[in-house]
């Protein structure tokens, strides 16, 4: 028996079609999870489905993400509701020699569990403080203090992760043995979502540099890279 730490299979997160491609280890979910900044959550609430795209970040096997405190999905969070959080790397685009055989390599994530509202107030000042030093480990400490208002303004969601499945194809082409006998062009598209050139506040004070600590966002670089990063120097 395996000691790796795996989410619970059920039916619930069990990959249905193509199980090679499943994987339910804390590893792979919590990589894919860590690599990602924004997300898509999705609700049922008075009988019809909502999906949110919203910045998150994790905390061991509790995901949290945020809001405005006047967002009637996040309302109706107080008592829990049941959610389902999802993620996805786009890494290729697949032209194959048929057009049932064209996909797309990806890595994906689904996370399941019940979202409920951070209502503790400390609890939920240091998630507002995360919610920052996730991406840009240590950066709270230097900026303005944010106020009561504000504060009272942002909701903050967290979901303990009861189930997860990750899903990854990394296939390239994979036509029909036969296909490849056909003169028709095939290729693999690969996709990348990397850090553009900084673009400073042209109001910046002069005399104000660029910290160090934003090293990991450099040009050029994929983004996945820098989140991971930041996450190891946030929660080491």
């Amino acid at each position: 028996m395996s000691d790796t730490p795996t989410y619970p299979v059920d039916a619930r997160n069990r990959v249905k079609r193509r199980h090679d491609r499943g994987f339910y280890d804390h590893a792979t979910v919590h990589g894919l999870l860590d690599a990602a900044a924004l997300c898509h959550v999705s609700y049922v609430i008075d009988g019809l489905p909502y999906c949110t795209p919203t910045l998150f970040w994790r905390e061991d096997t509790t995901l949290y993400w945020h809001g405005s405190s006047a967002s009637r999905m996040l309302r109706n969070l107080s008592d829990g509701q049941p959610a389902c959080l999802t993620v996805t790397h786009l890494d290729s685009l697949v032209l194959a020699r048929c057009g049932f055989n064209h996909s797309a390599d990806y890595r994906s994530v689904m996370a399941f569990g019940q979202a409920r509202l951070v209502t503790d107030p400390a609890e939920k000042r240091r998630a507002l403080v995360m919610m920052v030093d996730r991406f840009f480990p240590h950066r709270t400490g230097g900026l303005r203090a944010s106020t009561e208002q504000e504060i009272k303004a942002t909701a903050v969601v967290s979901m303990e992760i009861e189930r997860a499945s990750a899903k990854i194809r990394a296939k390239g082409v994979a036509d029909d043995e036969e296909d490849y006998a056909l003169p028709i062009h095939a290729e693999r598209l690969p996709v990348h979502t990397v850090i553009g050139a900084p673009e400073p506040c042209p109001r910046r004070l002069p005399g104000v540099e660029r910290s160090a600590d934003l090293a990991a966002y450099r040009e050029g670089r994929p983004l996945e890279d820098a989140l991971r990063e930041a996450y190891a120097a946030a929660y080491g």
